[in-house]
């Protein structure tokens, strides 16, 4: 972006031609955007914003509904600019071409091949502005016997194993929440850009950064893997996993507990012996003083039975009764924070400036997840809301390509835009 003047602003010289949707791919771009690179989000005008099936969707500010209301989709996209693109019509893909020209880098998420379809594929990209950096994400990547299929979040955790490392002994696979890897793919996507930027601005060169989703979630069973190729350990065996245990470093109690009130829980783990006997001074029953508990060796070769006992005992206590009770004595010990807590209740998370308010153009000021990290000279910044469908289109046409206003009547008259 040679047209753009110094700013304090990260990332404010790049600029990115975006087809990203969902969160895997819109998540990685917001994180650029933040910090001051000028995304241009691409939509269909045809089909009204089913590219991104968040646009529409839950959760909603109020009753009102339609495809700019989305929350979820103002949540992912907030500080990027929109435009809309009929890429069924020859002049629609003029002007992104023209786009491309004045781009550092064009992102995706379809499946495999999709640019490629509408004739903007790679090979055509480099034709079109040598030095583009591409960068696809899918499912399995465009290389490789899977590469072809198409997927989703909770099918890449299964496919690449990370629903099957979590759940409770005996029971089936308890999977990793709602679209862990969009979030995992879309940070692997922010970095992977960035690198590409460093490169082209020390050779001059772009490139094709290839990113799968299955491969990056593949990437976070390091110690599983380990101890499979190592010792022949299968991660569900005889106890394994319990999600809610440590296995290595020992520790006896460590495990999320129930406390009083409906679906409250505490998290209390004790790494020594030594915060074991201040648990049991503080419990006072006559169960702590019994021999199979008196060392971890013990207690571990009893971690049921114990961890019996201590919910029994913190389901008198609320979780911040019992919080406040165990860090006064120096064990480590949490609440279990439901996410309305963090974001209502926590002074800290408030401080942090973790939930900033963003001005939507529909939905007015809405309250959206930030960043966690702090920059003390080039600090990221969110408070323009996601665009609604097409919000920008008039603006790039004319401020960034030179279309005159008649130009830009007409492509709306045509069906281009």
């Amino acid at each position: 972006m040679t047209e753009t003047s110094f700013s304090r602003e990260a990332l404010s010289n790049f600029r990115i031609c975006d087809f990203t949707g969902q969160l895997a791919g819109a998540g990685a771009t917001k994180w650029l955007a933040s910090f001051g690179a000028e995304v241009i989000r691409i939509e269909d005008p045809v089909r009204e914003g089913r590219w991104d099936i968040l646009r529409g969707g839950s959760p909603y500010i109020d009753d009102r509904r339609g495809i700019n209301l989305g929350g979820a989709y103002n949540n992912h996209n907030t500080e990027k600019l929109g435009i809309t693109l009929n890429l069924r019509e020859e002049k629609a893909k003029e002007i992104l071409t023209r786009l491309i020209q004045i781009s550092d880098v064009v992102s995706e998420n379809f499946a495999k091949g999709v640019l490629e379809k509408w004739g903007f594929g790679y090979e055509q990209l480099k034709q079109i502005k040598p030095d583009i950096i591409y960068v696809s994400n899918c499912g399995f990547g465009h290389i490789g016997p899977y590469s072809d299929f198409r997927t989703w979040g909770p099918i890449v955790q299964a496919v690449s194993g990370l629903t099957f490392t979590n759940g409770l002994p005996n029971e089936a696979p308890a999977g990793w929440g709602y679209s862990f890897m969009d979030h995992t793919g879309a940070y692997y996507m922010a970095i992977a850009i960035l690198l590409a930027l460093i490169h082209k601005q020390r050779t001059g060169e772009g490139q094709w950064v290839d990113l799968a989703c299955t491969e990056s979630a593949l990437s976070l069973h390091g110690p599983t893997l380990l101890d499979w190729t190592v010792n022949k350990n299968p991660t569900r065996r005889e106890g394994s996993p319990n999600s809610n245990r440590n296995k290595w470093p020992a520790m006896a109690p460590h495990g999320i507990y129930c406390s009083a009130g409906e679906d409250e829980w505490v998290a209390i783990a004790c790494r020594t012996d030594a915060e074991w006997n201040r648990l049991a001074d503080i419990i006072a029953e006559s169960w702590c003083q019994e021999t199979r508990f008196g060392t971890l060796t013990e207690r571990l070769a009893h971690q049921d039975e114990l961890d019996a006992f201590i919910d029994q005992w913190t389901r008198a206590l609320t979780k911040y009764e019992c919080e406040t009770l165990l860090q006064t004595a120096q064990i480590p010990v949490s609440a279990v924070l439901k996410p309305q807590e963090r974001i209502d209740i926590e002074p800290s998370t408030q401080n942090w400036g973790l939930w900033p308010e963003a001005t939507h153009s529909e939905m007015g000021k809405v309250r959206v997840d930030g960043q966690p990290v702090h920059l003390s000279e080039t600090d990221w910044k969110i408070t323009k809301g996601a665009p609604c469908l097409g919000e920008h289109t008039d603006d790039v046409l004319k401020r960034l390509l030179d279309y005159s206003d008649k130009e830009i009547s007409q492509f709306h008259n045509e069906g281009v835009v």
